[in-house]
């Protein structure tokens, strides 16, 4: 029986890659039904929207968009963009691909882990969701912290899935609950009132309805239960409820029915609006977290929305190339700093040096200067054999760009790697990178020196195999291969000048090899400007002709339609900007090969991905070349906002052969899903026309875009299970399975990383009669490997008769698994205010004291709200723990200050202090005696702007552009894991946003809050549960009755305070069975300041501790002081479908086979 059910799963697995055809969509894009990808998409927007308005609030600038969830990319972008009157082009195709990225990743795992209940919260799995969702949130930090912005979004994605269908498939929103489930992304905190295995939770429903399936004494006990899931046996504890739905077997068994929410069709179908938006809120409070903990700019960063250019060079640094790399410096320093601090500088510096046999290391950066001083420090030295490590340098270079990037390669030498040419082709794919290749003296001598640094001469030149490669990549990237002598190479490296700008768009690219003669036509439209036409080639010879007739030949230098720079094998034409709008043609012939590229910036551009429809109509990403010969269906958005109307979306072979129209269906204004009904044999381009919608003009003007990265299929298919994370030193196999047409074919097996991990895997496997085989590569890190470091790992199969293949390409964050996941703890040791009515005249101060207990180590130290200076020193206390004093001095015009303190794998604390109520005395407060405990005020204070910070690293002196943010070096401690029993400090408790309600959960009993003006320090934690900024809300927590409570010194509440524009106090009702009320503070000062919480502290858990007053620091350091000025904007995926929201259901056919060998 057990084999049965493995052939069955096996079918199953095979068929996912075998689409059927389409009859209708319920996609990504379900009418009527909240998808993963609106509810990522969303919260992303919304909250990226609040750090752009907490950014310009900083700064003294207007920010008038409404943050609702009518937001669109287009609106976001536009509202952030730091000089929003800038005549340049704004390009949002980054902030389109970064939230593509998020939520295909996303909507991936309801395909790659169906049947894993953790991921879906199924099976009442919440300590095991939890720890997938916190794990995650450990890995994307620890990406952000090294700039591996791809895979921290791959990793998000993956985290978001398993958040969000939480709210769908467990009972919380069933509970009446209005803010999220907060202990899902803070572990320090209890997962209370859980319905053990024991305990029945559902009911039959009545046939179809299941609205009042749940038992009563759940409902009234605040028992948090999920339903179970299975597409294989029917067997769930006796009277638990059910996921629910047609592929749920466990559904079919009593009780029956099911509790999940996916749709609104589902069987709580009727709530499934209420969890989308719970969902949607939930992800912000993430997001809110992974904000603080990395820094405002690098959180837009990781949103792709302070995209704009790359700066990315792969440079030869053997003996010869003294003259190359001194070219590459003059030219990058050129860009720097003519583009520095304006809407063109590039956002990240890539550098990759490469020589025989060494290449690498890969040097990503946002800091010019960094940069500058890394690519300065290039000397040309040794080289004795020729052949360089050229295509190893470029893949290092490919896995570290970001998406759509342009990457210029200089070598004078052949490719000792050319074996990974396929490997680089591949990447060239999957990240839809440009590559040029600046080639000097490509028939020419060639100087080398040896290793005794001797000069000599050898008559050299690349041979014409290595040209060919060269050149091959290039036309695959959509780039050039340019040979130039390198006495003419500053006059070649004008193209570099051109890519290095932002909204750069491709009109038309085309490559003949062997060379035709040939007629080709591009159209121009309004939004373009500054288009460039480009000629590579032997000997090419050209004429163009503008809309109006007008002719200028490609060897006149000056004429009427642009001027003419010839370098090498390149003609550059550089279009006049008057009269361009319209059909311009240009004829072309050469002796061996051309390619010819049109070029311009605009706004609008496009991008796609290839998704696979399954029964149902939902759509997963494809990770890897489409099926030839079967129909295909791509996922096309459109940046610049809506004023367009796409009319055609073209595979154009690029061969010139043919095209392969497709059949366009609008999702959205800017989201198109595109069928076609075959995958061409050879390569082709993505090419997308429609109109244009002006202002200026009376009727829409015609435009096109065309993808400048071949794509092409296959006859295979590869696929494989990753994790997102792998540890160093240990070896981590990864399972794939090849599936064909082609039955007894060998396939060559291949395998690689981009950073040169040790990797084992078979060296071919045969497909055998069914089609498909399976193999497993083991990837080990090295030990030494940094937390956070990303790794691609590319798997290819190649048919040893036909030489058809494909590729699966994976990215892993390298992560040090991590046990400490305690927030810092902040204790106040004294407010002076002397505060007049004239509150210029006058400063007040606050002094705190910051630690980590046994955790990390506070790792940075910044302020939002605040505009004021903060020192920080670091002292001993006389129990040996770190302390980091933190003193802040403002104005008294500035009456409110919110401390976030990160430690070192970016646990986020937050601490908030406000004095605006006046006062003409000064008013010292220091830690009292312990006095009769109390629970913290549910006052929420409003957040008006968070200034940016620098993130968990340590860091540089702030300067006016960068976050006020001080990095505090501490001796990192052993980490400890979270307990019930915490240290006699009050820690960091976190409020994010919630969904406005106007309901009150229903309560056994309320505890009272205390609105004091002033706690002293605690000496017990609270664990609270956050609420969030709402005009009324209430905060459900499952209650577990209180059974002890220690009395202690009134705490000093902490907020993890998300901005909000409308933030109101707002009151948690807790439910419990019993509860203890708070009693005011027994020792608390004139309103001089105030110290506020928004949170309760959940009556479902009490801490045990003992009173003890603050230690006294032993020695002090020498502080630093850090001035809050403002800054400028700066930053996987194994079986069968399941129900997820809108889920990506698996086919009925399929089910059946298995409930037949059942």
């Amino acid at each position: 029986m057990a084999s049965l059910v493995v052939v069955a799963v096996f079918l199953l697995w095979g068929a996912l890659f075998q689409p059927p055809q389409v009859a209708a969509f319920k996609p990504l894009f379900h009418d009527g039904s909240m998808t993963h990808r609106e509810i990522t998409q969303m919260a992303i927007l919304r909250k990226t929207a609040e750090v752009c308005r907490d950014i310009a609030t900083a700064q003294g600038r207007d920010f008038t968009l409404a943050i609702n969830n009518k937001l669109t990319a287009s609106d976001v972008q536009k509202a952030c963009a730091t000089s929003p009157d800038s005549s340049s082009a704004l390009s949002s195709l980054g902030f389109y691909s970064a939230i593509a990225e998020i939520y295909l990743s996303n909507a991936a795992i309801d395909v790659k882990f169906a049947l894993s209940a953790a991921h879906h919260v199924d099976n009442e799995t919440f300590i095991e969701g939890r720890d997938l969702i916190t794990r995650g949130m450990a890995a994307v930090k620890a990406s952000v912290q090294q700039e591996s912005y791809i895979s921290a979004r791959i990793t998000l994605g993956a985290l978001c899935h398993t958040l969000q269908d939480f709210y769908s498939h467990s009972n919380w929103v069933e509970l009446g609950s209005t803010a999220p489930f907060s202990p899902l992304i803070r572990p320090e905190l209890l997962l209370n009132n859980l319905a053990d295995r024991s305990t029945p939770t559902c009911k039959n429903c009545i046939g179809e309805d299941c609205s009042d399936n749940i038992l009563p004494e759940i409902l009234l006990h605040k028992k948090l239960t999920s339903g179970y899931f299975s597409i294989v046996f029917s067997a769930k504890p006796a009277g638990k409820c059910s996921h629910g739905g047609f592929l749920d077997r466990t559904s079919y068994r009593d009780p029956t029915g099911g509790i999940n929410k996916d749709d609104i069709s589902s069987s709580h179908g009727f709530l499934h609006q209420r969890a989308a938006d719970m969902a949607i809120n939930a992800t912000m409070e993430m997001l809110q977290d992974i904000r603080l903990a990395t820094g405002n700019r690098a959180f837009l960063r990781l949103m792709g929305l302070s995209h704009t250019s790359v700066l990315a060079f792969v440079i030869d640094t053997t003996g010869s190339m003294s003259d190359d790399i001194g070219e590459a410096k003059r030219v990058s320093f050129s860009i720097i700093d003519s583009k520095r601090g304006t809407p063109e500088e590039p956002s990240e510096y890539i550098l990759v040096p490469f020589s025989d046999p060494d290449f690498g290391p890969l040097t990503r950066t946002k800091d010019a200067d960094v940069f500058k001083a890394r690519i300065n420090s290039l000397t040309a030295s040794g080289g004795g054999d020729e052949p360089e490590m050229c295509l190893s340098g470029l893949l290092l270079a490919l896995a570290g760009a970001p998406l759509s990037s342009d990457i210029f390669v200089f070598t004078d030498a052949s490719a000792k790697d050319s074996k990974l040419k396929s490997t680089v082709q591949a990447m060239i794919e999957r990240t839809k990178s440009t590559v040029t290749f600046m080639l000097t003296n490509p028939v020419s001598f060639r100087r080398r020196r040896d290793v005794s640094q001797s000069q000599q001469f050898n008559s050299r030149s690349i041979p014409q195999s290595d040209m060919q490669l060269y050149r091959d990549l290039a036309y695959i990237s959509g780039g050039q291969a340019i040979e130039v002598r390198r006495a003419t190479l500053s006059q070649a490296t004008a193209v570099i000048m051109d890519a290095s700008t932002s909204a750069l768009v491709t009109v038309l690219y085309v490559e003949r090899n062997p060379a035709i003669a040939e007629n080709f036509s591009f159209v121009l439209d309004p939004s373009l400007s500054n288009v460039t036409v480009y000629v590579t080639g032997d000997s090419p010879v050209f004429t163009l002709y503008s809309p109006t007739g007008v002719s200028q030949s490609g060897s006149v230098a000056d004429g009427p339609l642009g001027s003419i720079l010839t370098v090498g094998n390149l003609r550059r034409v550089k279009l006049n900007s008057d009269n361009q709008t319209g059909e311009w043609k240009i004829s072309i012939n050469s002796t061996r090969f051309y390619s010819l590229k049109v070029t311009g910036q605009s706004s609008v551009n496009f991008l796609f991905n290839f998704v696979e429809q399954i029964e149902g109509g939902d759509l997963t990403p494809k990770a890897n070349r489409p099926f030839i010969g079967r129909n295909a269906t791509l996922l096309v958005s459109v940046t610049g906002g809506d004023s367009f109307t796409v009319t055609d979306v073209l595979l154009v072979e690029a061969s010139g052969s043919g095209v392969v129209n497709g059949t366009i269906k609008a999702v959205g204004a800017t989201d198109f899903l595109v069928n076609v009904d075959r995958i061409p044999e050879g390569a082709f381009l993505v090419q997308l026309k429609g109109l244009l919608n002006d202002s200026t003009q009376s009727l829409p003007s015609q435009f096109q875009r065309q993808s400048p990265t071949q794509q092409q299929g296959s006859r295979v298919t590869i696929t494989a299970q990753p994790n997102s994370t792998i540890e160093p030193g240990i070896p981590f196999d990864l399972n794939f399975t090849l599936v064909s047409n082609n039955t007894e074919s060998n396939y060559t097996i291949r395998a690689r990383t981009d950073r040169g991990f040790s990797v084992s895997f078979p060296s071919s496997l045969n497909m055998g009669t069914e089609g498909s085989a399976q193999g497993t590569v083991t990837l080990t890190a090295p030990s030494d490997t940094e937390s956070g470091t990303d790794v691609t790992l590319t798997i290819e199969a190649e048919d040893q008769g036909s030489g058809d293949s494909n590729y699966v390409a994976l990215r892993f964050s390298v992560m040090t698994k991590v046990i400490d996941f305690s927030s810092p703890v902040c204790q106040v040791v004294s407010i002076k205010a002397d505060c007049p009515v004239e509150c210029s005249t006058a400063s007040w101060e606050l002094s705190a004291n910051l630690t980590d207990g046994n955790g990390t180590g506070i790792s940075g130290v910044s302020f939002n709200r605040g505009n004021g200076s903060l020192s920080l020193s670091i002292v001993i206390s006389e129990d040996g723990t770190n302390v980091t004093v933190a003193s802040y001095n403002a104005s008294c015009c500035s009456q409110e200050v919110e401390l976030v303190v990160v430690d070192r794998v970016g646990n986020v604390g937050t601490c908030f202090t406000s004095i605006k109520s006046p006062s003409v005395d000064t008013t010292t407060v220091k830690p009292s005696t312990p006095s009769t405990p109390s629970t913290p005020s549910t006052h929420s204070t409003p957040s008006t702007h968070s200034t940016p910070f620098t993130p968990f690293t340590h860091s540089t002196p702030s300067t006016p552009s960068t976050p006020s943010t001080h990095s505090t070096p501490s001796t990192p401690s052993t980490p400890s894991t979270p307990s019930t029993h915490s240290t006699p400090s009050t820690p960091f408790t976190h409020s994010t946003p919630s969904t406005p309600s106007t309901h009150s959960t229903p309560s056994t009993h309320s505890t009272p809050s205390t609105h004091s003006t002033h706690s002293t320090p605690s000496t017990h934690s609270i664990h609270s549960t956050p609420s969030t900024p709402s005009t009324h809300s209430t905060h459900s927590t499952p209650p577990t009755p209180s059974t002890h409570s220690t009395p202690s010194t009134p705490s000093t509440p902490f907020t993890h305070s998300t901005p909000s524009t409308h933030s109101t106090h707002s009151t948690h009702s807790t439910p419990s069975t019993h509860s203890t009320p708070s009693t005011p503070s027994t020792h608390s000062t004139p309103s001089t300041h105030s110290t506020h919480s928004t949170h309760s502290t959940p009556s479902t858990h009490s801490t045990h501790s003992t009173p003890s007053t603050p230690s006294t620091p032993s020695t002090h350091s020498t502080p630093s002081t850090i001035t809050n000025k403002p800054s400028t904007i700066t930053t996987i995926i194994t079986t069968p479908n399941r129900g997820c929201f809108v889920s990506f259901s698996v086919s009925v056919l399929l089910c059946n086979l298995i409930l037949f060998f059942m």
